[in-house]
């Protein structure tokens, strides 16, 4: 066991990393003097490696893990939290960031389609929350637990009927997960992001454009700020959501939106 350097802050795991969010959010989490475990399946391996790259050029003083797994199967997930117990001795935050959505109307989403969505939204955060909850327990010190919502998982979407259902069930796990584990000194909430500038919105942007519209354009005239967000934005929620200041806030799906949706 390798104890954690005396100027972390802890240990923070981000899932689905290689790029978009979960990228953006392992690298605010560094910034903000975590030491972080960066997590993908082995096709991202060289995406996680350039992240790695990028933190440790930017913050030295930072440890960098790359654990490959695939949060659908539950014995990889348990062994994800092994490995970073295995190499920092504990974990503090865990943020269960992947994701893959499937762009396509009702009438030809498939049941595979369906499936696949799901597996990964939602059987996967479930894995990450168990886990990640067990070894919080363990330690007795408390933590953090942030899953992955979306502006899909609070209003339904045309094109993402599989993503929808997901990300509305993220919402549920995430309340449930809160009221069980919030006696540990665990809180556990979610970010449900609007337009923010990823691959998937590329992928509904053009799906739009072949309808003869122009989604882009549209959720910015929607916004009450009158732009998209990005990736960044998300981290900058992550990074105040892990703090000592935030310890009243659990059971949340915080939509961050540019004003599209209000609770």
């Amino acid at each position: 066991m390798t104890s954690t350097q005396s100027n972390s802050k802890g240990v923070a795991v981000v899932t689905g990393s290689a790029q978009g969010i979960g990228h953006s959010i392992a690298v605010r989490l560094a910034e903000d003097g975590y030491d972080v475990v960066i997590n993908d399946v082995e096709s991202k391996k060289e995406n996680l490696d350039i992240v790695k790259e990028e933190i440790t050029a930017k913050f030295p003083e930072r440890r960098v893990l790359i654990v490959l797994a695939n949060v659908t199967v539950e014995e990889e997930v348990k062994g994800l939290v092994e490995s970073v117990v295995k190499e920092f001795g504990k974990l503090n935050v865990f943020v269960a960031n992947a994701g893959i959505a499937r762009v396509k109307p009702l009438l030809e989403t498939t049941s595979e389609d369906f499936e696949s969505v799901l597996s990964v939204n939602v059987k996967g955060t479930f894995h990450c929350y168990k886990y990640a909850a067990q070894q919080m327990i363990a330690q007795g010190d408390g933590g953090r637990i942030i899953g992955a919502s979306s502006l899909a998982g609070k209003k339904g979407h045309a094109m993402l009927s599989a993503y929808c259902a997901s990300k509305f069930a993220v919402r549920g796990l995430t309340q449930t997960a809160a009221i069980e584990l919030g006696h540990h000194g665990i809180t556990v909430n979610a970010y449900a992001p609007g337009p923010i500038h990823t691959s998937m919105l590329a992928q509904l942007q053009q799906a739009a454009v072949e309808r003869s519209g122009d989604l882009y354009e549209e959720m910015k005239r929607l916004s009450s700020v009158g732009y998209l967000g990005n990736t960044q934005d998300v981290g900058n929620l992550v990074s105040f959501l892990v703090t000592p200041e935030a310890r009243f806030i659990t059971g949340q799906s915080i939509t961050i939106d540019g004003g599209i949706f209000f609770d």
